[in-house]
C-alpha cells in the first residue's frame, strides 16, 4: 500500500501504491479501505500506529486485514490486540524472537489467517502447535490449512508440553 517506509509516522506524508482496484476515499478524504499493506519496509515497532492510522483511515476499527510481513519487528505489538475485526494478520519475515509474543493474539475474536514463518520463533521447539493451541479459531497458518489432524497433535502436544496453571485456593484461618 505504501512505498518503503523506517517508521509508521512517515506514512502520514506517502502516497499509496497502487493496487488492482483503486481506493476509495470518503468526503473527509481518508481512505474507505478494510487492508492495510505495510510489507517489506523497516518498520522495527509500531509507535503512534493508532494515531496515523486514524489520520489515514475513515474507518479503523473495521480493519480486517494487516499486513506487516518483511518488516524488522521483534514482538508482537499490543496495538495489534484493538483491531477486533482483524481477520488476517501477515507477521512473517520479521524478526519475532519470543514464541510467548503470540499469546497477545489471542484476543483477537475474528482472526483465522496468521503467517509467523520466517521469524526466530518457528525454530523454536513446537512452534505450530503451540500457535495452534494458543489460537484455537486459526483456520490458515502460514499459507497452510489447519487440519483436523493438526489440532489433534497441537492438543496431544499441549497436554504433554505446556503445565496446567494451579489454581491456589486461599484457606481460611478463622
Amino acid at each position: 500500500m505504501v512505498e518503503f517506509q523506517a517508521s509508521v509516522t512517515d506514512l502520514v506524508s506517502e502516497e499509496p501504491r497502487t493496487g488492482l482496484r483503486p481506493l476509495t476515499h470518503s468526503k473527509s478524504g481518508k481512505s474507505l479501505t478494510q487492508s492495510l499493506w505495510l510489507n517489506n519496509n523497516a518498520l522495527n515497532d509500531l509507535r503512534d500506529f493508532k494515531h496515523v492510522i486514524s489520520q489515514l483511515l475513515e474507518h479503523p476499527q473495521n480493519l480486517a486485514w494487516i499486513d506487516l510481513s518483511f518488516n524488522d519487528l521483534t514482538t508482537i505489538d499490543p496495538i495489534l490486540t484493538t483491531f477486533f475485526n482483524l481477520s488476517v494478520l501477515y507477521l512473517h519475515g520479521n524478526s519475532i524472537q519470543r514464541l510467548g509474543e503470540v499469546n497477545k493474539l489471542a484476543v483477537l475474536p475474528r482472526l483465522r489467517s496468521l503467517t509467523l514463518h520466517g521469524n526466530p520463533i518457528e525454530e523454536e521447539k513446537g512452534y505450530k502447535q503451540y500457535v495452534l493451541c494458543t489460537m484455537p479459531r486459526i483456520t490458515t497458518f502460514d499459507f497452510s490449512g489447519v487440519t483436523r489432524a493438526d489440532r489433534t497433535t497441537a492438543e496431544v502436544w499441549k497436554r504433554m508440553n505446556i503445565k496446567p496453571k494451579k489454581i491456589r485456593i486461599k484457606q481460611d484461618t478463622h
